[in-house]
Protein backbone atom coordinates (compact mmCIF):
# COMPACT_ATOMS: atom_id res chain seq x y z
CA UNK A 1 0.00 0.00 0.00
CA UNK A 2 1.11 3.62 -0.36
CA UNK A 3 3.53 5.29 2.02
CA UNK A 4 4.02 9.02 2.63
CA UNK A 5 7.48 10.21 3.64
CA UNK A 6 8.95 13.72 3.99
CA UNK A 7 8.90 15.40 0.58
CA UNK A 8 12.07 14.86 -1.43
CA UNK A 9 13.57 12.24 0.92
CA UNK A 10 16.45 10.66 -1.04
CA UNK A 11 15.99 7.27 0.62
CA UNK A 12 12.60 6.85 -1.04
CA UNK A 13 14.11 7.24 -4.50
CA UNK A 14 16.94 4.88 -3.53
CA UNK A 15 14.42 2.17 -2.66
CA UNK A 16 12.54 2.75 -5.91
CA UNK A 17 15.82 2.59 -7.86
CA UNK A 18 16.48 -0.84 -6.31
CA UNK A 19 13.39 -2.07 -8.13
CA UNK A 20 10.99 -2.01 -5.18
CA UNK A 21 7.44 -1.19 -6.27
CA UNK A 22 6.78 1.63 -3.80
CA UNK A 23 3.51 3.50 -4.10
CA UNK A 24 3.65 7.06 -2.82
CA UNK A 25 0.78 8.32 -0.70
CA UNK A 26 0.12 11.93 -1.60
CA UNK A 27 -2.63 12.76 0.91
CA UNK A 28 -3.31 10.85 4.15
CA UNK A 29 -6.81 9.43 4.57
CA UNK A 30 -8.89 8.29 7.52
CA UNK A 31 -7.34 4.82 7.27
CA UNK A 32 -3.72 6.04 7.15
CA UNK A 33 -1.53 4.87 10.03
CA UNK A 34 0.76 7.48 11.55
CA UNK A 35 4.13 5.81 12.19
CA UNK A 36 7.20 7.53 13.62
CA UNK A 37 10.78 6.34 13.19
CA UNK A 38 13.24 7.53 15.86
CA UNK A 39 16.41 6.95 13.87
CA UNK A 40 19.50 6.91 16.07
CA UNK A 41 21.59 4.75 13.73
CA UNK A 42 24.65 6.63 12.39
CA UNK A 43 23.97 6.11 8.67
CA UNK A 44 20.61 7.85 8.50
CA UNK A 45 19.78 7.35 4.83
CA UNK A 46 20.60 3.63 4.93
CA UNK A 47 18.28 3.10 7.88
CA UNK A 48 15.56 5.23 6.30
CA UNK A 49 15.70 3.04 3.19
CA UNK A 50 15.65 -0.17 5.27
CA UNK A 51 12.38 0.73 6.95
CA UNK A 52 10.75 2.27 3.89
CA UNK A 53 11.53 -0.98 2.06
CA UNK A 54 9.75 -2.97 4.78
CA UNK A 55 6.83 -0.73 5.63
CA UNK A 56 5.86 0.00 2.03
CA UNK A 57 5.14 -3.69 1.37
CA UNK A 58 2.41 -3.91 4.01
CA UNK A 59 -1.33 -3.81 3.39
CA UNK A 60 -1.64 -0.54 5.30
CA UNK A 61 -1.46 3.10 4.24
CA UNK A 62 1.36 4.75 6.19
CA UNK A 63 2.47 8.28 6.88
CA UNK A 64 6.07 8.05 8.11
CA UNK A 65 7.51 10.76 10.35
CA UNK A 66 11.29 10.76 10.90
CA UNK A 67 12.17 11.78 14.45
CA UNK A 68 15.44 13.13 15.79
CA UNK A 69 16.72 13.68 19.29
CA UNK A 70 17.01 17.25 20.54
CA UNK A 71 20.06 16.48 22.67
CA UNK A 72 22.19 14.71 20.05
CA UNK A 73 23.82 15.94 16.84
CA UNK A 74 24.58 13.10 14.38
CA UNK A 75 28.14 12.89 13.06
CA UNK A 76 27.34 11.07 9.82
CA UNK A 77 24.38 13.08 8.55
CA UNK A 78 24.47 16.63 7.29
CA UNK A 79 22.66 19.34 9.25
CA UNK A 80 20.75 20.09 6.06
CA UNK A 81 19.44 16.53 5.83
CA UNK A 82 18.37 16.47 9.46
CA UNK A 83 16.67 19.87 9.38
CA UNK A 84 14.87 19.21 6.09
CA UNK A 85 13.55 15.69 6.65
CA UNK A 86 13.48 15.15 10.43
CA UNK A 87 11.14 16.40 13.14
CA UNK A 88 12.44 16.97 16.66
CA UNK A 89 10.89 15.16 19.58
CA UNK A 90 9.91 18.49 21.13
CA UNK A 91 7.72 19.18 18.12
CA UNK A 92 5.70 15.96 18.48
CA UNK A 93 5.47 15.54 22.24
CA UNK A 94 1.82 16.64 22.10
CA UNK A 95 1.01 14.36 19.16
CA UNK A 96 -0.21 10.78 18.98
CA UNK A 97 1.06 8.00 16.71
CA UNK A 98 -0.25 4.58 15.80
CA UNK A 99 3.24 3.11 15.72
CA UNK A 100 6.77 4.02 16.79
CA UNK A 101 10.02 2.32 15.78
CA UNK A 102 13.12 3.11 17.85
CA UNK A 103 16.31 1.94 16.15
CA UNK A 104 19.47 0.60 17.62
CA UNK A 105 22.82 2.40 17.79
CA UNK A 106 26.41 1.05 17.79
CA UNK A 107 27.03 2.00 21.41
CA UNK A 108 26.44 -1.31 23.21
CA UNK A 109 29.72 -1.15 25.12
CA UNK A 110 28.79 2.16 26.75
CA UNK A 111 26.81 2.08 29.99
CA UNK A 112 23.29 3.37 29.44
CA UNK A 113 23.63 6.29 31.86
CA UNK A 114 26.83 7.37 30.11
CA UNK A 115 25.08 7.83 26.77
CA UNK A 116 24.80 11.60 26.29
CA UNK A 117 21.16 11.49 25.20
CA UNK A 118 20.01 8.89 27.74
CA UNK A 119 17.74 11.30 29.71
CA UNK A 120 15.91 12.35 26.55
CA UNK A 121 15.59 8.76 25.38
CA UNK A 122 14.06 7.77 28.72
CA UNK A 123 11.62 10.65 28.35
CA UNK A 124 10.65 9.33 24.91
CA UNK A 125 10.11 5.85 26.34
CA UNK A 126 7.71 7.29 28.89
CA UNK A 127 6.01 9.52 26.32
CA UNK A 128 5.43 6.54 24.03
CA UNK A 129 3.50 4.68 26.74
CA UNK A 130 0.82 7.36 26.67
CA UNK A 131 0.96 8.61 23.09
CA UNK A 132 1.76 5.60 20.88
CA UNK A 133 -0.44 2.58 20.26
CA UNK A 134 2.46 0.17 19.66
CA UNK A 135 6.24 0.60 19.90
CA UNK A 136 9.03 -1.54 18.44
CA UNK A 137 12.38 -1.31 20.21
CA UNK A 138 15.11 -2.57 17.86
CA UNK A 139 18.52 -4.07 18.83
CA UNK A 140 20.30 -1.66 21.24
CA UNK A 141 16.98 0.13 21.80
CA UNK A 142 15.51 -3.21 22.93
CA UNK A 143 18.28 -3.57 25.50
CA UNK A 144 17.83 0.06 26.54
CA UNK A 145 14.07 -0.37 26.80
CA UNK A 146 14.11 -3.41 29.07
CA UNK A 147 16.79 -1.77 31.21
CA UNK A 148 14.85 1.45 31.64
CA UNK A 149 11.51 -0.25 32.20
CA UNK A 150 12.49 -3.37 34.15
CA UNK A 151 16.11 -2.91 35.27
CA UNK A 152 17.34 -5.82 33.13
CA UNK A 153 21.06 -5.60 32.41
CA UNK A 154 22.92 -6.23 29.14
CA UNK A 155 26.09 -8.36 29.09
CA UNK A 156 29.22 -8.05 26.99
CA UNK A 157 29.79 -10.98 24.62
CA UNK A 158 33.23 -12.59 24.21
CA UNK A 159 32.90 -12.09 20.45
CA UNK A 160 30.52 -10.19 18.19
CA UNK A 161 27.17 -11.90 17.52
CA UNK A 162 27.35 -11.66 13.76
CA UNK A 163 25.37 -13.41 11.05
CA UNK A 164 21.98 -14.85 10.18
CA UNK A 165 20.54 -16.96 13.01
CA UNK A 166 17.53 -19.33 13.14
CA UNK A 167 14.91 -18.70 15.84
CA UNK A 168 12.03 -20.69 17.26
CA UNK A 169 8.58 -19.28 18.07
CA UNK A 170 7.26 -19.72 21.61
CA UNK A 171 3.81 -18.22 20.89
CA UNK A 172 2.96 -19.26 17.31
CA UNK A 173 -0.76 -18.44 17.57
CA UNK A 174 -0.48 -14.72 18.28
CA UNK A 175 -1.18 -12.29 15.41
CA UNK A 176 2.45 -11.16 15.20
CA UNK A 177 3.42 -14.55 13.76
CA UNK A 178 0.49 -15.05 11.40
CA UNK A 179 1.79 -16.66 8.21
CA UNK A 180 5.27 -17.23 9.69
CA UNK A 181 6.79 -20.66 10.24
CA UNK A 182 9.88 -21.78 12.12
CA UNK A 183 12.71 -21.16 11.88
CA UNK A 184 12.74 -17.37 11.66
CA UNK A 185 16.06 -16.30 10.18
CA UNK A 186 17.24 -12.92 11.44
CA UNK A 187 20.43 -10.85 11.09
CA UNK A 188 22.27 -10.02 14.30
CA UNK A 189 25.22 -7.67 14.64
CA UNK A 190 25.98 -6.77 18.24
CA UNK A 191 28.53 -7.01 21.04
CA UNK A 192 26.13 -7.42 23.97
CA UNK A 193 23.21 -9.67 24.87
CA UNK A 194 20.32 -10.11 27.26
CA UNK A 195 20.22 -13.24 29.41
CA UNK A 196 17.24 -15.52 28.97
CA UNK A 197 16.90 -16.17 32.70
CA UNK A 198 16.54 -12.44 33.36
CA UNK A 199 13.70 -12.19 30.83
CA UNK A 200 11.91 -15.26 32.17
CA UNK A 201 12.20 -13.97 35.73
CA UNK A 202 10.45 -10.70 34.85
CA UNK A 203 6.72 -11.42 35.04
CA UNK A 204 5.87 -8.27 33.11
CA UNK A 205 7.67 -9.61 30.03
CA UNK A 206 6.83 -12.52 27.75
CA UNK A 207 9.47 -14.22 25.61
CA UNK A 208 8.01 -14.81 22.14
CA UNK A 209 10.98 -15.98 20.08
CA UNK A 210 14.56 -17.06 20.72
CA UNK A 211 17.57 -18.88 19.30
CA UNK A 212 19.88 -21.49 20.75
CA UNK A 213 22.73 -19.56 19.14
CA UNK A 214 21.86 -15.88 19.42
CA UNK A 215 19.60 -15.92 22.47
CA UNK A 216 16.40 -13.98 23.07
CA UNK A 217 14.92 -12.35 19.98
CA UNK A 218 11.40 -10.95 20.55
CA UNK A 219 9.84 -10.00 23.88
CA UNK A 220 6.52 -8.33 24.59
CA UNK A 221 5.56 -6.26 27.58
CA UNK A 222 2.43 -7.93 28.94
CA UNK A 223 -0.72 -5.87 28.81
CA UNK A 224 0.72 -3.62 26.09
CA UNK A 225 1.40 -3.70 22.35
CA UNK A 226 5.10 -2.98 22.83
CA UNK A 227 7.80 -5.34 21.52
CA UNK A 228 11.55 -5.56 22.14
CA UNK A 229 13.44 -7.06 19.19
CA UNK A 230 17.15 -7.82 19.51
CA UNK A 231 17.85 -8.51 15.83
CA UNK A 232 17.86 -6.51 12.61
CA UNK A 233 15.03 -7.87 10.45
CA UNK A 234 15.13 -4.61 8.52
CA UNK A 235 18.67 -5.08 7.19
CA UNK A 236 19.27 -4.94 3.45
CA UNK A 237 20.92 -7.87 1.68
CA UNK A 238 24.45 -6.44 1.69
CA UNK A 239 24.52 -4.75 5.12
CA UNK A 240 26.48 -7.52 6.87
CA UNK A 241 28.77 -7.80 3.86
CA UNK A 242 29.63 -4.13 4.21
CA UNK A 243 30.26 -4.48 7.96
CA UNK A 244 32.47 -7.54 7.48
CA UNK A 245 34.61 -6.04 4.72
CA UNK A 246 34.91 -2.74 6.61
CA UNK A 247 36.28 -4.47 9.70
CA UNK A 248 38.63 -6.66 7.66
CA UNK A 249 40.01 -3.56 5.93
CA UNK A 250 40.59 -1.93 9.33
CA UNK A 251 42.37 -5.03 10.66
CA UNK A 252 39.75 -5.53 13.37
CA UNK A 253 39.02 -8.99 14.82
CA UNK A 254 35.92 -10.21 12.97
CA UNK A 255 34.61 -13.64 12.04
CA UNK A 256 32.67 -14.46 8.90
CA UNK A 257 28.97 -13.68 9.40
CA UNK A 258 27.31 -17.03 10.14
CA UNK A 259 24.87 -18.50 7.58
CA UNK A 260 25.30 -15.46 5.33
CA UNK A 261 27.52 -16.05 2.31
CA UNK A 262 26.77 -18.95 0.00
CA UNK A 263 29.05 -21.84 1.03
CA UNK A 264 30.44 -19.53 3.75
CA UNK A 265 32.67 -17.92 1.14
CA UNK A 266 32.84 -14.11 1.21
CA UNK A 267 33.62 -14.16 -2.52
CA UNK A 268 30.07 -15.45 -3.06
CA UNK A 269 26.75 -13.63 -2.85
CA UNK A 270 24.83 -13.50 0.45
CA UNK A 271 21.87 -15.85 0.78
CA UNK A 272 18.65 -13.94 1.46
CA UNK A 273 17.08 -15.98 4.26
CA UNK A 274 15.26 -13.25 6.19
CA UNK A 275 13.65 -10.49 4.14
CA UNK A 276 10.47 -12.33 3.11
CA UNK A 277 9.71 -13.18 6.75
CA UNK A 278 10.60 -9.65 7.87
CA UNK A 279 7.98 -8.21 5.52
CA UNK A 280 5.32 -10.49 7.01
CA UNK A 281 6.40 -9.70 10.58
CA UNK A 282 6.24 -5.93 10.10
CA UNK A 283 3.02 -6.23 8.13
CA UNK A 284 1.44 -8.13 11.02
CA UNK A 285 2.66 -5.49 13.46
CA UNK A 286 1.02 -2.72 11.47
CA UNK A 287 -2.20 -4.67 10.84
CA UNK A 288 -2.83 -6.09 14.29
CA UNK A 289 -1.05 -3.88 16.82
CA UNK A 290 -0.99 -0.31 15.48
CA UNK A 291 -4.77 0.13 15.48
Amino acid sequence: MPIKVPAGLPALQNVIDEGCAVKVLETPTARTLRVALLNIMPMKETTEADFIRLLSTSDEEIELTLLKLDTHTPKHASPEHMSRYYTSFNDVRNSRFDGLIITGAPIEKIEFEEVTYWPELCEIFEWARKNVTSTLYICWAAQAGVYQKFGIQKYLLPAKMFGIFPHTIAKPNIPLFEGIEEPIYVPHSRHTELHREDIIAENRLELLSESDLSGVYIMQEKGTKDFFITGHSEYALYTLDGEYKRDVAKGLPIELPLNYYRDNNPANEPVNRWQATAKVLFGNWLKYYCK
